[in-house]
């Protein structure tokens, strides 16, 4: 009994790379189990499966090992949440500067809590798109489909630094920001195939999905950014201490409306940051055969900016926060450059790998993807065990495959709501359709 003991005991040190989960196992072990037959006492039976893991939520962390030679007898070790690191501090890229004296933090605090969300928040974008990727080839989600896989730690890294009545407006690559501003995976999918319980309502679709202090989602290239101009200077007017983060990518970086924007924003010292999230393609088109001048952060002139990892959640977050503070303590808007990648090409018609290479998005894949940089830190400083990240997988692919379950069995919407919410307060109103014939009506 005690080889058998001491042969588990190794085995489960060996699956959690600790030196020791047990002091003495003996306590675990249910020596009342009835003895087995003489005729099974010569024939092993095969191992049973480990049971399913408990929830990461629980009291403990449960390893159970079924033991073979004694039918009902098991072995169960015990991982208490003391067992982990509750903190740890991390070095993170240090931040290129325009026109400021010092800059974000080099160095980034993270809690085991903390980490787990930032986990969660990033894998469950990243199966979201991936899922969104095969209902598109299946054909169930049709038009315009710009996924974000890739680019997580910016959308996540971003929500942790900001308050949730702070405001956010984007463009079209949308999903990610959706989900972190408080959608959930069954009402984005449900949207993106066009049903009545999609976000809004199935007639929005990939680019238009909104939420409280979240304004899209925009199809037309950089005009979120003025919008996100005007939303600031509401902040200002109400004087309520809210920011607004303003997105747009490198393909829109070169547009006139960005520099109307910025030049106002400077001179009403809006509370406004302005993002560039720089995944170094604008459609099929490399950064540098688009724009004379690539350090986008430093596109403002006159207004500070910023140039950060967007591939690390925790300078994102970082940069994110000092950005805040800027706006708050009324030094007006601020740039920041978020250096990212695109997994997928730039919307679902695009293969991606015509201007670019296979090579190069296993490079990013292998060396600088979000999620794996987080675990690995994680794991590295005893802030998490692999099976507590494996728990976490299979609870977000179940989550998403009850998302499609509902996304692609529930009605759409009918005829009869087309040219409902055309404005969000007014009486019956008639609404001209395409023929004479049409008689439809808009209900707000």
């Amino acid at each position: 009994m005690k080889t058998m003991l001491a042969i588990i005991s190794n085995a489960l040190c060996r699956m959690t790379g600790r030196n020791a989960l047990l002091t003495d196992l003996s306590e675990f072990v249910d020596l009342t189990s009835p003895a087995a037959p003489a005729s099974a006492q010569t024939q092993r039976l095969p191992p049973k499966p480990p049971p399913t893991a408990v929830g990461t939520r629980a009291a403990s962390a449960l390893l159970v090992s079924g033991c073979a030679d004694r039918p009902g007898a098991r072995v169960v070790v015990s991982r208490s949440f003391a067992d982990f690191t509750p903190q740890a501090t991390f070095d993170i890229k240090k931040c290129d500067l325009h026109r400021l004296e010092e800059g974000p933090p080099v160095k980034a605090e993270l809690t085991r809590e903390q980490g787990l969300q930032y986990y969660r928040t990033m894998q469950t974008v990243r199966r979201m798109e991936l899922k969104a990727d095969q209902l598109y080839k299946q054909k169930i989600i049709r038009g315009f489909c710009h996924l974000y896989d890739g680019q997580e730690a910016c959308a996540a890294g971003i929500e942790a630094a900001i308050n949730p009545s702070d405001h956010l407006i984007t463009a079209y690559r949308a999903h990610g920001y959706t989900y972190t501003r408080g959608v959930s995976v069954k009402e984005i999918l449900a949207e993106l195939t066009g049903r009545r319980g999609g976000v809004a309502k199935g007639k929005g679709g990939s680019m238009h999905m909104y939420a409280p202090h979240f304004y899209g989602g925009n199809g037309i290239v950089g005009a979120q950014v003025p919008l996100g101009a005007g939303i600031a200077l509401a902040c200002q007017y109400q004087g309520n201490n809210q920011v607004c983060v303003t997105l747009y990518g490198d393909g829109a970086a070169n547009q006139g409306q960005l520099f109307e924007s910025y030049n106002m924003a400077a001179l009403w010292k809006l509370p406004c940051i302005f993002i560039c999230e720089n995944n170094k393609y604008g459609m099929g088109t490399s950064v540098e055969r688009a724009a004379a001048s690539t350090d986008y952060y430093k596109r403002g002139d006159f207004i500070p900016g910023l140039r950060v990892d967007g591939m690390d959640v925790l300078c994102v977050r970082e940069a994110a926060q000092f950005a805040a503070d800027h706006c708050r303590a009324g030094k007006g808007p601020i740039i920041m450059e978020l250096q990212t990648y695109r997994y997928h090409g730039h919307s679902m018609s695009d293969p991606g790998v015509s201007y670019r290479t296979r090579e190069e998005i296993q490079e990013v894949r292998s060396k600088s993807d979000p999620i794996s940089m987080l675990k690995e830190r994680m794991l590295s400083h005893n802030m998490a065990s692999v099976e507590e990240f494996k728990e976490i997988d299979i609870e977000i692919r179940k989550q998403v495959e009850d998302a499609t379950q509902f996304a692609t069995s529930d009605p759409e919407p009918p005829l009869e709501e087309l040219c409902n919410h055309i404005f969000s307060n007014n009486p019956l109103l008639e609404v001209r359709g395409t023929n004479p014939w049409s008689k439809l009506k808009s209900v707000s």
